[in-house]
């Protein structure tokens, strides 16, 4: 197993559309086990369940599942701060969409109201 401090060390993700629990487990330097509690504890982590409720997680997934790794096991975050921490970062990035969205808007009708003049 990797030392948590070797994330960058993690093997590459390939190109897959479906991954198993025991593929991420390997991919992400993490047992199967914790990768189940962390779906209890992280909204974010939501595999596809099939057949016999087994999970396949997707590339997403398997990004997201490296960056609570990172929190967790390099930054020192506890879950509830690492789950705060996400909660964050995806507040940011939706006002940083909204504010962009909103200058384009205004350019568009500045141009819409040099026309009509």
């Amino acid at each position: 197993m990797l030392e948590p401090s070797n994330n960058n060390e993690l093997p590459v993700i390939p190109a897959k559309r479906y991954f198993t629990i025991g593929e991420v487990s390997e991919l992400c330097g993490v047992k199967p086990h914790v990768l189940r509690y962390w779906e209890q504890e992280f909204t974010e982590l939501s595999p596809v369940k099939r057949r016999g409720n087994r999970r396949y997680y997707q590339r997403h997934d398997v990004l997201m599942i490296r960056k609570i790794r990172s929190l967790l096991y390099e930054q020192g975050y506890t879950i509830g701060g690492a789950r705060a921490h996400l909660t964050t970062d995806d507040t940011k990035e939706n006002s940083t969409r909204t504010k962009e969205l909103i200058d384009q808007m205004i350019a568009e009708l500045e141009d819409i109201l040099e026309l009509l003049k």
